[in-house]
C-alpha cells in the first residue's frame, strides 16, 4: 500500500503501523474517487497524536499524519485569525485574490482557488512552491519546487528547531509524497515580536480583514447616502426608517461626546468622530454574524493600529500653543519637576495610542474567543463526535452560554465604538482646547 492511500485510508482507531512506503509513480493529476478526508482530519486544531521528527528542512520522510483529540485553544485562534480565504460556516469557501512579491520571481497574481481549500482552510493542493495553511499562503523552500505547477499535499506537521540567534522556534512542514518540506510565511515586520520576520515573499493580498472593511465601508456609504436624501425629500418631517434608527446615534455622538470635550471646536471634527464610531460598530455587529465569514476586524491588532495611528496623527496636528508648552514646558512647574514631568508627559503621547489599538483588539478578541471555546465543548465531552451522551451534555451547556456571551458580546460591540469615539474626542480636546477653556 502506498503512502498516500495509507494515508487516506488510516481510520482513528490508530491500529495501523506508521510504515510509509515510496510514494513513486503516484499520478497527481488523476483524483477520481480520492477521499479527502485525510486531509480534513490533518490541521492545527485537533490535539497531535505524534510529530514527525525531520531531519533536514528539505524531503525529509514523514510519516502518515493522524491526529485525535480536539483542541479548543487551536480553534479558537484559527477562527478570529485573518485568512487568505473567506469561509462562510465552513461550508461554503470563497477564494479571494492573491498578490505575492516574490523576491526571486517579482510579482505573481492568481487565486486561491488552485489551492482547493478544505475544513479549516488546508489547502489540498500547492500552485508553484505555495502552499495554503491554516487559510495563510505560506511558501515551500526547497528549490525543487521553484517549477511546480499543481501537486497533491498530504496535510501538515509541525516541527521545532533554532532560529539565527539559537532561539528555539517552531517550524511548519508540508506533507508531499510522504516527505516533509520546510515551509515559511509571509513577512511580517514585527520584529520577530509575535513570530514575524523578513522572509522571501510578502503577500500584499486582499484577505477576509481586507474585503470585509471594504464592504462595510460600503454598506455604511449606501445607508448615510439614503438617509441623507431622505432628509432632503422629508424636510420638516418626522424621520422613519433608518432615519429613526441613525439619527439617535448621531445625536448621542454630537450632544455627549463632541460638545462636551470639543465645545465651540466641536463641528470641525465631528465628521471625524461619527465615521469612527460607526465604522468599529459596523465592524463589530459583522462580526457578531457567524455565517458571515467569522471574521474579527476589530480584533485585529493591525486595524486598531492604523485607527490608533490616525488619531495620534490628527490630535498633535491640530495641537496648539498651549497644549505643547504643557506639554514641553510644563510652565510654573519646578525644575526639579520637570525632571520627571516632562518625560512622563512625551511617553503619555505614545501610550495613549497604544491603548487605544490594544483596549479595542483585546476586549472584542476576547469576546469572540470566549463564544468559540463554549461551542468547543460540545467536542470536548463528545470526543470530537466519539460519544454521543457527551456531545448532549456539551451541547446542553454550549448553547444557554454562546448565546449568553453573544448578548454580552452585542452590548460590547457598541460600549468599545463609544470608548474609542469618546477617548479620541477626549485626546483631541485636549490638544486643541484654548487657554480660556479652562474657565
Amino acid at each position: 500500500m502506498s503512502a498516500q492511500q495509507h494515508d487516506h485510508n488510516h481510520d482513528h482507531d490508530h491500529d495501523h503501523d506508521h510504515e510509509s512506503s515510496s510514494h513513486d509513480g503516484h499520478n497527481h493529476d488523476d483524483h477520481s474517487g480520492h477521499n479527502h478526508g485525510a486531509h480534513e482530519d490533518q490541521n492545527g486544531s485537533h490535539g497531535a497524536h505524534h510529530k514527525n521528527v525531520f531531519s533536514t528542512d528539505c524531503g525529509s520522510a514523514a510519516q502518515p499524519v493522524y491526529h485525535e483529540g480536539y483542541d479548543p485553544a487551536g480553534t479558537a485562534i484559527h477562527h478570529i485569525s485573518d485568512a487568505n480565504v473567506l469561509t462562510i460556516m465552513d461550508w461554503i469557501r470563497i477564494p479571494l485574490p492573491a498578490i505575492i512579491y516574490n523576491t526571486d520571481r517579482g510579482i505573481e497574481f492568481f487565486s486561491t482557488a488552485k489551492f482547493e481549500p478544505g475544513h479549516h482552510d488546508d489547502g489540498h493542493y500547492g500552485y508553484k512552491d505555495y502552499v495554503l495553511y491554516q487559510g495563510n499562503i505560506h511558501r515551500i523552500k526547497c528549490e525543487a519546487f521553484k517549477g511546480a505547477d499543481k501537486f497533491e499535499v498530504q496535510g501538515f506537521d509541525i516541527g521545532h528547531g533554532t532560529n539565527a540567534a539559537g532561539k528555539e522556534i517552531e517550524k511548519r512542514y508540508a506533507i508531499v509524497d510522504s516527505k516533509g518540506y520546510l515551509i515559511e510565511q509571509k513577512t511580517i515586520w514585527d520584529g520577530g515580536l509575535l513570530g514575524g520576520g523578513v522572509t522571501s515573499f510578502y503577500d500584499l493580498s486582499p484577505t477576509k480583514n481586507v474585503v470585509t472593511m471594504g464592504i462595510v465601508a460600503l454598506l455604511l456609504f449606501l445607508m448615510f447616502r439614503a438617509v441623507a436624501k431622505a432628509y432632503s425629500r422629508r424636510d420638516g418631517q418626522a424621520p422613519s426608517g433608518l432615519q429613526a434608527l441613525l439619527e439617535p446615534l448621531v445625536v448621542f455622538i454630537r450632544e455627549e461626546v463632541a460638545i462636551p470635550f470639543l465645545k465651540h471646536k466641536h463641528k470641525r471634527f465631528l465628521p471625524l468622530l461619527l465615521t469612527i464610531f460607526f465604522f468599529i460598530l459596523g465592524l463589530n455587529l459583522w462580526g457578531q454574524v457567524p455565517f458571515l465569514g467569522s471574521v474579527n476586524v476589530s480584533g485585529s491588532l493591525t486595524v486598531t493600529m492604523v485607527m490608533a495611528l490616525i488619531v495620534f496623527i490628527i490630535t498633535n496636528i491640530n495641537g496648539n500653543k498651549h497644549y505643547w508648552s504643557h506639554l514641553l514646558v510644563a510652565p510654573g512647574t519646578p525644575w526639579y519637576v520637570k525632571l520627571i514631568l516632562v518625560p512622563v508627559e512625551i511617553l503619555g503621547l505614545f501610550i495613549k495610542p497604544l491603548t487605544l489599538m490594544l483596549r479595542l483588539a483585546g476586549n472584542i478578541s476576547a469576546g469572540h474567543i470566549a463564544i468559540l471555546s463554549f461551542v468547543g465543548l460540545i467536542f470536548i465531552f463528545g470526543k470530537a463526535g466519539t460519544n454521543f451522551s457527551g456531545s448532549l451534555i456539551g451541547t446542553g451547556l454550549a448553547i444557554p452560554l454562546t448565546l449568553f456571551m453573544m448578548a454580552i458580546e452585542l452590548i460590547v460591540a457598541f460600549i468599545q465604538a463609544y470608548v474609542f469615539t469618546i477617548l479620541t474626542a477626549s485626546y483631541i480636546g485636549a490638544a486643541v482646547e484654548d487657554h480660556d477653556d479652562h474657565h
